[in-house]
């Protein structure tokens, strides 16, 4: 579970991102259906959205925090802080302590190259043609001359950064408004948009429409999905922290930097930074 995700998430990539939704899925991989389970629950939700205050200066206040669910989502903070406390954290520090810092770097650079297809195909989909283009050659430079991706040796000399991005954004490039502020159990910060956009997301990459072609061994996808959870709490490890100690309410300082981070994202900002998690492993 990751709580903290508002921190960072060829060219038939972009087809496979829009024809996949329709694809079969193998009925044993029932996990892969929790994204659309968080996104139906989301739905039922917002039924229950709490009263708009009849106070002019209240309303205000409501309106511009557009978090109607207030009470019921900071239960689901509290129940997803505990569970990150307890599992994610002590899992995340062992595996930072075990691992020698050259086996991570690689580990990490191999997970954000085998999302570069799935970041491309839906920034072709935005129109952002040059940013496709650029992940699309270094994830060609990368799988070869990276050694499958553990060194990025584009960025490593001068080219260009990863992108990260994902369904959630491409909706919100096309218009798609956000919606009120969900926290969703396990997932973390969400809204509507970003639900849908994270249910889609589990149908929508194409390194896992190859790894699961007849034939295909469904271990390769656990394995990168729960060592890619790992990563990104490891990423995050030391600014969450230090938000925790810095924030005098913590929820609300989570909810207004994933507000932040996915408008940005949204207007064009979403090269990482040095060892910053994508956003399809924050979603994860």
């Amino acid at each position: 579970m990751l709580i903290a995700s508002f921190l960072g998430t060829g060219l038939a990539a972009g087809s496979i991102v829009c024809l996949r939704a329709g694809r079969h899925r193998p009925s044993h991989n029932p996990t892969r259906r929790l994204p659309v389970v968080a996104a139906a629950a989301a739905l039922l939700l917002l039924g229950a959205c709490a009263q708009t205050p009849s106070n002019p200066e209240e309303r205000a206040e409501f309106e511009q925090v557009n978090d109607p669910l207030e009470p019921l989502n900071r239960k689901v903070f509290a129940f997803n802080n505990y569970l990150d406390d307890h599992v994610m954290v002590p899992v995340a520090k062992t595996y930072k302590d075990v691992l020698p810092g050259a086996v991570q770097r690689g580990i990490h650079n191999a997970l954000v190259n085998l999302n570069e297809p799935y970041v491309a195909g839906n920034e072709i989909l935005q129109g952002r043609l040059s940013a496709a283009f650029n992940d699309l050659v270094r994830f060609v430079i990368n799988s070869t001359f990276g050694v499958a991706g553990l060194w990025d040796l584009v960025a490593d000399t001068g080219g260009p950064r990863a992108n990260s991005s994902d369904l959630g954004i491409t909706l919100g490039v096309w218009g798609i408004p956000e919606g009120p502020f969900l926290m969703l159990p396990f997932f973390g910060p969400s809204d509507p948009r970003d639900t849908v956009g994270l249910a889609a997301d589990y149908w929508a990459d194409p390194v896992d429409a190859v790894i699961e072609m007849p034939g295909g061994n469904m271990w390769a996808v656990y394995t990168r999905y729960g060592i890619g959870i790992i990563d990104t709490r490891v990423q995050l490890l030391e600014p969450v922290a230090d938000l925790k100690r810095s924030s005098l309410d913590y929820y609300a300082a989570v909810r207004s930097l994933y507000r932040q981070k996915r408008q940005a994202a949204v207007g064009g900002s979403n090269q990482l930074g040095p060892g910053e998690p994508t956003q399809a492993q924050l979603s994860q």
